[in-house]
């Protein structure tokens, strides 16, 4: 009996795909081992890629006497924007330096999401070094990778900041190596204004959402200022009626606030919760637990594309609405910042920028000219620029 283990990437993650000729005695024990999973878009088993599971599962086909064909080096690949590249493979040492990274982070109450970025980081860092012993490796090793990683992996300032705080946190949990991270540089933050949608651009995304489920995840996320990740983990009980409150447990920073329920959405998600009748989170999947960030953000870009809204739209651009669209209404700046839940009033300050209230008394000196007359309309007989 032979399996051939294939690189794939299949929701969103690396994946090892499982791949040989059909036999009722192999596929009975390739499914007891814990992990692997049958995908029917796909017709194959797979599993979850991690170096520590591909070795235990590698393990247990010599176990049961089966032969066993990689293809491509399927412990070396990295995927970004489309682009494979290669990196090195972990050795016994840096396998059990990464499994304890992943625990130290655990144990200090990192999030789930948190823990996963972080470890592929150092994962792909400790690939990256290749053969060279973790005590040896120094802040040279670390330049060389955030340079190959910004190129290669075309990493924008944020997800390199997070690179350079994983490494950090690193070399506080080994101190055996020679990293000396004052010697790197964190890069600046960047100053984007957010991208706000405009009340009528609400308006018509959520009437072009004909699916009750996806309308309602929409409403939420912009009636309340949620994050992906705050819808996601939506309770039932969360939810306050009486006193139109929405109490938000293990937010951002392990934090816990209120923000409000619109009252226009009561119909809606009386509506919803007699269709769907979902049993713990407000947005399930259909078969049970917690709903997938990756859906929500495809119908939402479909939403867009059908409501004629152009401008770059994620589940985030609909908070960054909610409060810009509360600051216009004359909302203090310190509520606003309670029911978003940031920690500094800086991070608030951020939508004065955006807002139109005060935007919209200053007047164009171009309106002053001839009494505020319009320009007058010529008919173009050549090119623009030519």
């Amino acid at each position: 009996m032979k399996v051939t283990l294939e690189p794939i990437f299949h929701k969103g993650s690396r994946c090892i795909a499982l791949r040989f000729t059909y036999s009722y005695e192999l596929k009975e024990y390739l499914k007891r081992f814990p992990g692997v999973y049958w995908s029917k878009s796909l017709r194959c088993f797979y599993f979850f890629y991690k170096e520590a599971r591909l070795i235990e599962f590698t393990n247990y086909l010599k176990e049961g006497g089966i032969i066993y064909h990689k293809i491509r080096k399927v412990n070396n690949l990295r995927k970004r924007k489309g682009n494979i590249v290669s990196l090195g493979v972990l050795n016994k040492q840096k396998v059990e330096v990464h499994t304890e990274y992943v625990d130290f982070l655990k144990g200090r109450r990192y999030s789930k999401s948190t823990v996963k970025v972080y470890a592929n980081f150092i994962q792909d860092f400790l690939r990256f070094s290749k053969d060279k012993d973790v005590n040896t490796l120094n802040e040279d090793d670390v330049r060389l990778y955030i340079q190959w990683a910004v190129d290669k992996l075309n990493y924008s300032i944020s997800t390199h900041r997070q690179l350079v705080s994983a490494l950090k946190l690193f070399t506080h949990f080994y101190p055996l190596c020679s990293i000396d991270m004052e010697k790197i540089n964190m890069p600046t933050r960047d100053r984007n204004l957010p991208v706000v949608l405009s009340k009528d651009e609400i308006i018509a995304l959520l009437q072009a959402t004909k699916n009750l489920k996806h309308r309602t995840a929409l409403a939420m996320l912009y009636g309340s200022g949620l994050r992906i990740g705050e819808l996601i983990n939506l309770e039932l009980s969360c939810f306050d009626f009486n006193r139109k409150q929405l109490h938000i447990k293990n937010a951002k920073g392990r934090k816990e606030r209120y923000t409000v329920i619109a009252e226009s959405c009561f119909p809606l998600l009386k509506n919803y919760y007699a269709t769907y009748k979902p049993v713990k989170y407000l947005v399930e999947n259909p078969k049970g637990g917690q709903y997938s960030p990756s859906t929500i953000r495809v119908f939402l870009k479909q939403s867009c594309k059908l409501a004629g809204i152009t401008k770059r739209v994620t589940p985030h651009t609909l908070r960054h609405s909610f409060a810009t669209h509360l600051l216009e209404h004359g909302t203090d700046l310190r509520y606003i910042q309670e029911l978003l839940g940031h920690s500094r009033p800086e991070t608030t300050m951020v939508y004065t920028h955006v807002t139109r209230r005060d935007l919209q008394a200053i007047q164009s000196p171009l309106d002053s000219f001839k009494g505020n007359e319009p320009l007058p309309y010529i008919e173009h007989t050549k090119p623009f620029l030519t």
